[in-house]
C-alpha cells in the first residue's frame, strides 16, 4: 500500500501539528487565567459562531445530520468534547515534558486502533516508523542529553493525555470509516466539521459544568485573554481541523499519526523563540528522525 503524500498533502498535515503547537504554547500562557473545561468550551463556541455562516443550513430541522446524530455525537466526544479537554487539563496538571512524552505514542495509538477495531494490517514498516517518529521526540524531550530524560517522572496527571491519544487516534479512524454519513455533509468540510462541534459542545459544556460544581472553574477575563481565545479558535481549532481531516482523507490515518510527532518539535522551537533562544542541534536531528519515520511508514510495502 503505498500513501498518497503529495506536496499539497504534506503541507496539509504539517500545518496541523504546527498550529497545535501554537495551542499548547498559548494554552499553558493563559492557565492561570481560565480554567481547563472552561477554556475548551470559550473556544469552540468560538469557532461555532465563526463557523455558522457557513453551514447553518446543517444545524436546521430536516437536515441529513439528524439521522446520524449519534455518529457525530461520538465524534464531537472524542475529538471536541473529549480530546481537547483533556490535553488542557494535562497542561493544567503536570508538566509540558511529561505532556509531550505521552502524547508521543500517538503513532502507536494509531496503528493499534486500526489494527484493533477497524481491522487494518500492520507492517513492519509501520512499527519501524513508529520507532523512529518517537525517537526524534525522546530527543527533543531530552534536549540531546539522556540524563534529562531519564529524570522524568510520570504523574498520575499523565494519565489524561494518556486517554486524550487514545480518544485521538480512534477519532481519526472515524473519520475515514463512514457508516451512516450524509455524503452532502461529507464533502462539505464547514458542515461537517460545524456538526463535530455542535455536539462537541454539548459534552463541553456538561464537562465545564462539572468543572464550576466542583469549584474548579475560574474566569479572568481580559484582552489578552480574549486574544488567545481568537487565535485558538482560528488556527488551531478550524485551520487545523479543516487541513488534518483533508489529510487523513488523502493519507489515511496510519500515515497521519506519524505527523502528530512534528508537534512537540513545533512547541519546542515556537517556547524556545518566546524565551529568545535559537533552536539547537538536537532538533534538526529529531526533525530528521520523525519525517525518516513518516519517510518509512509510507513506502510502499
Amino acid at each position: 500500500m503505498h500513501a498518497k503524500l503529495s506536496p499539497s498533502t504534506i503541507l496539509l498535515l504539517t500545518l496541523s501539528p504546527l498550529l497545535w503547537a501554537g495551542n499548547a504554547v498559548v494554552g499553558r500562557l493563559v492557565a492561570p487565567l481560565v480554567s481547563p473545561m472552561t477554556l475548551n468550551l470559550l473556544r469552540w463556541s468560538i469557532a461555532l459562531v465563526l463557523l455558522l455562516p457557513l453551514a447553518a443550513p446543517v444545524l436546521r430541522r430536516g437536515s441529513g445530520l439528524w439521522p446520524s446524530w449519534p455518529r457525530f455525537a461520538v465524534l464531537g466526544l472524542l475529538s471536541i468534547g473529549g480530546y481537547n479537554a483533556l490535553l488542557y487539563l494535562s497542561l493544567n496538571t503536570s508538566t509540558p515534558i511529561n505532556v509531550t512524552l505521552v502524547g508521543a505514542g500517538t503513532p502507536v495509538w494509531m496503528l493499534l486502533m486500526g489494527r484493533l477495531f477497524f481491522g487494518i494490517r500492520i507492517s513492519g514498516k509501520q512499527w519501524l516508523g513508529a520507532l523512529l517518529s518517537i525517537s526524534g521526540v525522546l530527543l527533543v524531550l531530552s534536549r540531546g542529553q539522556l540524563d534529562v530524560l531519564l529524570q522524568v517522572r510520570l504523574v498520575p496527571g499523565d494519565l489524561y493525555m494518556l486517554l486524550a491519544s487514545a480518544a485521538w487516534a480512534y477519532y481519526s479512524w472515524m473519520l475515514v470509516h463512514p457508516t451512516t454519513e450524509p455524503p452532502g455533509i461529507r464533502r462539505d468540510w464547514s458542515a461537517f466539521l460545524l456538526a463535530q462541534i455542535a455536539f462537541g459542545l454539548i459534552w463541553s459544556a456538561l464537562f465545564t459544568g462539572a468543572e464550576w460544581s466542583m469549584g474548579l472553574g475560574r474566569l479572568d477575563l481580559s484582552w489578552g485573554l480574549a486574544l488567545a481565545l481568537l487565535f485558538i479558535a482560528i488556527g488551531p481549532a478550524l485551520f487545523a481541523y479543516r487541513a488534518y481531516g483533508a489529510g487523513v482523507a488523502r493519507a489515511g490515518p496510519a500515515v497521519v499519526g506519524f505527523f502528530v510527532n512534528l508537534t512537540p518539535l513545533f512547541t519546542a522551537v515556537l517556547s524556545a523563540a518566546f524565551l529568545g533562544e535559537l533552536p539547537h542541534l538536537y532538533h534538526a536531528l529529531a526533525f530528521l528522525l520523525i519525517v525518516g519515520g513518516i519517510w518509512v511508514s509510507a513506502s510502499r510495502r
